[in-house]
């Protein structure tokens, strides 16, 4: 690895991020041991595994910064594709949802400013011909805390589309929220939104008569001396844009978007990443800091142990210890940023690939929570890979569903989209998206009887039932 220094589905479209996965593995962590300081010891690990991941194919590059009050150190591995030039700290990626961060420091802005405030209704910042759902229910902070009640995603978005976003106009988001009905009171339940967080990005440019693009580059990436955070590349910069990859490691459709943009639309570089988060952990004087700082304060539980958010930023609390992280995903990227406020320590990492990278971040921030095992694909006979596609009952009401793609298994369970499985046995198969696995379990005669999913320590078995 190079080392230099410097003082979908719609499962996917739903979080940018996966969020619940990754709270699943979180979870699975009974032993705290105080979220760590990034030792020498920790960053040789990392680096060892940055380059079993990238050798393994299962990502095309890592891009990794460690910030500390001493400056920024980047550990770099890979290519920008299969026989693209090697990445560096200036190579840039979609960062997907970690979008959703910059959003909720403009909304901080506009509140310093005094032209918002979080109680406000949502419904006062539209045109008068957009009906809310609940009314004046829905407020700003509803919005940038995931608590709004509204879904995922717009059930008007084309989700099967390589780009999924791109095209969903203000008119289809006007046209979904005013026939959309809550199904539940605003501010009852946590639940991630990317409509939610686009929405908030789209008053925000309403209010302010800004593009978002304009907006950010304004209000955070110019005065943070951050010139490669954009969504409109320049020619120069598309010469530094990584390719992005699905988990087969076939190079996929860059994501544009419309009305969403502040949900996952961003593009940038590991340098920019660690200069932004040399700014929240207040390591240079900005003028920003005390505006970010009015993000990362807690408001809201997410159902989950441990886990809060405050404005789009969550954090993560292992003995007495704040992690305020945010990670992103979109149809060939993944990303995640995290950082430690008292002990000013942070870290980015950055891929162009859709194997899950949340670990490394969170296991230089917080070492007692693991790095999953590296996994390599073997070949299983299709005639065997056709033994496994079936229907599996896991509850009265939750089914897998399990077909063949070509010679990829793709599995899938009732409400979420199908994922595809690897085999590193001929019963043994794994995701690369979220540290996940399956086996298929055979009687004595050979027939397939049972799939069990493996997560977060936990074992969950379904019965085949045809």
């Amino acid at each position: 690895m190079q080392k230099s220094k410097n003082t979908l589905c719609r499962s996917m479209l739903k979080c940018l991020c996966f969020l619940s996965l990754l709270l699943a593995a979180l979870s699975a962590c009974t032993t705290h041991k105080g979220a760590g300081t990034m030792a020498p010891a920790d960053i040789l690990e990392v680096n060892d595994y940055i380059h079993k991941v990238v050798d393994s194919k299962n990502s095309r590059s890592i891009a990794l910064a460690i910030i500390t009050a001493d400056g920024v150190t980047y550990y770099n591995y890979g290519k920008m594709a299969d026989e693209g030039e090697p990445v560096n700290e200036y190579t840039l990626y979609e960062i997907g949802s970690i979008t959703k961060t910059f959003t909720a420091i403009l909304l901080s802005d506009m509140i310093k400013q005094g032209k918002m405030a979080l109680p406000d209704p949502v419904q006062n910042y539209l045109p008068a011909q957009v009906t809310m759902p609940g009314g004046n229910a829905i407020t700003l902070e509803h919005l940038a805390t995931h608590n709004s009640g509204l879904p995922g995603i717009p059930d008007n978005l084309d989700a099967a589309n390589p780009n999924p976003y791109a095209g969903y106009t203000a008119e289809n988001l006007y046209t979904f929220l005013s026939a959309y009905t809550l199904t539940r009171h605003p501010g009852t339940r946590y639940e991630y939104s990317n409509l939610g967080s686009g929405l908030l990005a789209h008053v925000l440019t309403l209010v302010s008569g800004r593009s978002y693009e304009e907006l950010v580059i304004e209000r955070i990436s110019q005065p943070l001396g951050m010139d490669d955070t954009r969504i409109t590349l320049s020619a120069e910069q598309q010469n530094r844009f990584a390719r992005g990859h699905d988990s087969a490691g076939r190079i996929t459709a860059n994501w544009d978007f419309d009305s969403l943009a502040g949900c996952g639309a961003l593009r940038s570089t590991t340098a920019d990443m660690a200069r932004y988060v040399q700014a929240n952990l207040g390591l240079y004087k900005n003028a920003l800091y005390t505006v970010m700082q009015y993000t990362h304060q807690m408001r809201e539980k997410t159902g989950q142990a441990d886990l809060a958010i405050g404005l789009a930023w969550h954090i993560l609390t292992l003995s007495g210890t704040d992690i305020i992280w945010h990670n992103g995903g979109t149809g060939g990227y993944r990303s995640f940023i995290g950082f430690i406020p008292s002990r000013k320590v942070g870290v980015v990492v950055l891929s162009n690939a859709v194997f899950d990278i949340d670990y490394i971040g969170l296991h230089l921030l917080a070492p007692e929570i693991p790095l999953p095992p590296v996994k390599a694909t073997v070949v299983v006979a299709a005639d065997v890979l056709k033994t496994y596609v079936g229907t599996y009952q896991l509850t009265p009401q939750l089914f897998f569903e399990v077909t063949l793609d070509a010679d990829v298994l793709m599995v899938q369970l009732t409400g979420q989209s199908a994922l595809p499985v690897y085999p590193e046995s001929e019963t043994d198969f794994f995701y690369k998206e979220v540290d996940a696995q399956i086996t298929f379990g055979k009687d004595n005669s050979g027939k397939v009887t049972t799939l069990i999913l493996h997560q977060g320590g936990s074992n969950l078995t379904a019965n085949k039932i045809r």
